[in-house]
């Protein structure tokens, strides 16, 4: 029977004292050689006592080699460890430290990023502007409503008829232009969704551990690429003009 002491010096796996022993962000030890084949054919590399998946594994370590992951292939732009460089799949390649090469491309990134930022600035610049036409629309068209009301109240019954035609002709107005701007802002509110989640996720992945970011990198520059080609929203030219279906000869 094996002491507290003895347990502590030994393999969960072979139950012996531990040769070239790795802890797992979960804290338990294992002999690296042990853990390796515990690992070789499960699609997932969990931690042999309490089932936790281990970052390590999904990080840190190669999943080929089972080595840290220190650095980074620019031919491949993947992470890389040591046993990669010099195995034929890497011949001729070249390499970087995987700080140097995390701190590069996040620095591209982020230029990446900046004219995402410019366009969003300018789609919440016209949406504002849509905003500020609508809300005019609405006053205006209240405003046209009392007028038209007060000059068909001098005709009275007379020129009731025509005083229910430009309302209601005026009501058509309102209408068309309001469904222009809604769809407008609908359709800016998208994109601006759109761009705001990207420069949010993207700006996560910037943040983000090294061996983390590097593995997102090139989803991470795909999303801001194609939303890199959106068209850049024109701004509204000023507001519309007095409806007219107002007479101020009356």
């Amino acid at each position: 029977m094996t002491t507290q002491s003895e347990d502590h010096l030994s393999c969960p796996v072979c139950h012996d004292i531990f040769e070239d022993p790795v802890i797992l962000s979960c804290s338990h030890s294992f002999c690296k050689a042990c853990l390796q084949r515990w690992w070789l054919d499960k699609p997932i590399k969990q931690c042999p006592v309490c089932k936790t998946i281990s970052l390590q594994s999904s990080q840190t370590l190669c999943t080929v080699h089972s080595e840290n992951l220190r650095l980074f292939c620019l031919d491949h732009q993947e992470p890389a460890c040591v046993v990669c460089r010099d195995s034929a799949v890497h011949v001729n390649h070249r390499f970087s430290p995987i700080n140097e090469a995390a701190h590069t491309h996040k620095q591209e990134l982020q230029e990446c990023l900046k004219p995402l930022k410019e366009k969003l600035k300018l789609y919440e610049e016209v949406k504002g502007k849509c905003v500020q036409t609508a809300e005019h629309i609405s006053v205006q068209t209240q405003e046209t409503e009392k007028q038209i009301k007060q000059q068909f109240t001098r005709l009275r019954q007379f020129l009731q008829n025509e005083e229910d035609a430009r309302i209601a002709a005026l009501k058509d107005e309102e209408k068309q232009k309001s469904q222009k701007m809604k769809v407008k802002i609908e359709t800016l509110s998208r994109k601006i969704a759109d761009l705001s989640g990207t420069i949010r996720a993207t700006e996560r992945e910037v943040r983000a551990e090294d061996i983390s970011f590097l593995h997102n990198y090139k989803a991470a520059v795909k999303r801001v690429q194609q939303l890199s080609v959106l068209d850049v929203p024109q701004l509204v030219s000023g507001l519309p003009e007095n409806s007219v279906f107002v007479n101020d000869d009356w």
